[in-house]
């Protein structure tokens, strides 16, 4: 279906731009939890019963980050097969790439986890409390829920995983821009927006996670 190097990075560009879109949308309704029980519930029901979001954009998003990830891997495998059997040497001045270049496949793996994780976490258990159990529209559940979650087990997991998410953003995101042409008289801004944004939104859902398991519900 891709049959150019070029194409699948493009489309692995874009695929992972719309998933880090997607990140500072879910941020931005995760830290209302912290703020605000009245929002943070009242965000999450839309999310859980809009229509669109459940039968549109969801799939659009699941879309995404298998097709992201099969591109990855893709890429990975061509790689590979162009360095040979060698590979890289270790301390070699003839690679002009860094660490976090090298191991996106590794990064990248332990985000995919995180998100099968996670959508076990919350998916899954919408999905069983809506269509399985059918229980009653509560408005109300879902900061108990998110904040019962975080006990020091699931804080550890989600904190270590959003570091590796951060190493993952940190080269893919400024590489995801250049891929698509924004290598230009902006492109140093647009570096350094990318590489704060690796670090902070991680952060941001660390900070969430660690709030919540250090004042837990009474």
């Amino acid at each position: 279906m891709f049959s150019s190097s070029l194409l699948r990075k493009v489309v692995m560009a874009l695929s992972g731009l719309f998933l880090i879109s997607f990140l500072a949308l879910h941020l931005a309704i995760n830290l209302a939890s912290i703020f605000s029980e009245e929002l943070y519930n009242t965000w999450s029901h839309f999310m859980g019963y809009n229509p669109v979001v459940q039968f549109v954009l969801q799939p659009i998003l699941v879309a995404g980050v298998i097709l992201h990830f099969v591109m990855g891997f893709v890429l990975e495998a061509q790689n590979r097969k162009a360095r040979g059997p060698v590979g890289y040497k270790v301390g070699s001045k003839g690679t002009n790439s860094s660490w976090l270049s090298r191991n996106m496949l590794l990064s990248g793996g332990v985000v995919l986890a995180f998100i099968g994780l996670h959508m076990y976490d919350f998916w899954l258990h919408e999905m069983i409390y809506k269509y399985v159990e059918s229980n009653p529209i509560d408005t109300t559940r879902y900061y108990g829920f998110t904040v019962e979650l975080f006990d020091l087990t699931r804080t550890v997991i989600y904190s270590v995983a959003f570091v590796l998410l951060g190493m993952h953003l940190y080269h893919g995101f400024a590489s995801s821009m250049q891929t698509i042409g924004f290598d230009n008289k902006y492109g140093k801004a647009i570096q350094a927006f990318a590489k704060a944004y690796a670090v902070v939104v991680p952060a941001g859902f660390i900070f969430i996670a660690v709030y919540h398991f250090l004042n837990p519900i009474q």
